[in-house]
């Protein structure tokens, strides 16, 4: 089976099983795995921060990074299709207790003239103070596109001339970096906190890594104890994020030309299916709506050619291309999509 569900379907290598077979562990509730200790002190040197700490998953590094940033009578903003706000159960405002000030944006970024207007209006004695402001690279709902560099660090100066933080969703952080062409410190430079899920395009088998200023990750470690997410001989897992950062960012480029040509046939297919154009890193969106057939639909089909994929929306179908997807891979499904194309076209 081909899975385009997500990057988070990837298996962990050769490698990382046998780093995770032979790593020395402790117990990292008492900051004593050396192996958590070491992936911990690689994410922070990468992302030139001061510190980082390993978590599950991206979900809980994003509310860490919230606990740890704000406060009561403190607000967050958010842009309106951000995965912190749209996909993580609203955990921001039920168990930090933090209000959204969601603010609606374009290609998953809000204009800098309205950010900074709306950072202005918190200063108000009768408005909450605004704490955080989240960015997200690449953004997910936009698909996967990835901001510059240029806007990233206007919205970090816009925050800090209203002593406010940023934090960066960085899930696929590692996927803009190799979009940009430029080290990942590059991207975190603009943030004052990054989350990054080893998980995803690195594909390692579990957990995310936040990473920023000593004293905000030390509000974190007390934030993830809280959320239960202490973790004990958690060497086991670090080890194949080590592997995962040491051997699975370059070769990002790859996922990143297999969904070019994914989305390129796509478009052969009908050009409002896709627009190659907009597909920057390994997220491609499909909109069906030209074959009358709905996306849930075209998924059924295609499960029938061994292609596993799931509907966005209605009429779209996200396909996200990743370490265990290989150029004949893409191939296979281009030529599942035009069979089923041609045999809807011949029923019409």
């Amino acid at each position: 089976m081909i899975d385009f569900r997500s990057d988070t379907v990837t298996r962990p290598t050769p490698a990382m099983r046998a780093a995770m077979a032979a790593a020395e562990v402790g117990d990292d509730g008492y900051s004593d795995d050396p192996t958590v200790n070491a992936l911990e002190a690689k994410a922070a040197a990468m992302l030139g921060k001061e510190a980082a700490m390993l978590v599950p998953s991206g979900t809980m590094g994003n509310l860490c990074a919230v606990f740890a940033q704000t406060g009561r009578g403190d607000e967050v903003f958010v842009e309106s299709q951000a995965h912190i706000y749209r996909t993580e159960q609203g955990g921001m405002a039920s168990l930090v207790g933090v209000p959204y000030r969601v603010l609606a944006g374009q290609g998953g970024m809000v204009p800098i003239d309205l950010l900074r207007a709306e950072l202005a209006s918190s200063s108000y004695a009768a408005r909450l103070r605004t704490a955080l402001v989240c960015v997200e690279t690449t953004h997910n709902a936009a698909g996967g596109i990835v901001p510059p560099l240029t806007y990233l660090a206007s919205v970090h100066d816009a925050a800090k001339r209203h002593d406010a933080s940023v934090h960066m969703d960085g899930a696929r952080v590692f996927n803009a970096a190799v979009a940009l062409g430029v080290p990942v410190s590059a991207i975190a430079a603009t943030a004052d906190t990054v989350t990054f899920c080893l998980s995803k395009g690195l594909g390692a088998p579990v957990g995310s890594v936040l990473c920023g200023p000593t004293a905000v990750i030390k509000r974190a470690r007390q934030a993830r104890k809280l959320l239960g997410g202490t973790l004990r001989q958690a060497g086991v897992l670090a080890a194949a994020g080590i592997v995962a950062l040491d051997t699975m960012v370059d070769r990002l480029a790859d996922d990143h030309a297999h969904a070019k040509r994914l989305a390129e046939g796509l478009h052969a297919l009908d050009p409002s299916t896709c627009d190659p154009k907009s597909v920057e890193t390994n997220i491609v969106f499909a909109d069906f709506n030209a074959s009358g057939i709905p996306a849930a639909d075209w998924c059924q089909r295609l499960a029938a050619h061994g292609i596993i994929c799931r509907p966005s929306d209605p009429w779209r179908i996200r396909l996200l291309t990743h370490a265990d997807i290989s150029g004949a891979d893409i191939t296979t499904a281009l030529a599942a999509f035009r069979s089923e194309w041609s045999r809807t076209a011949q029923a019409a």
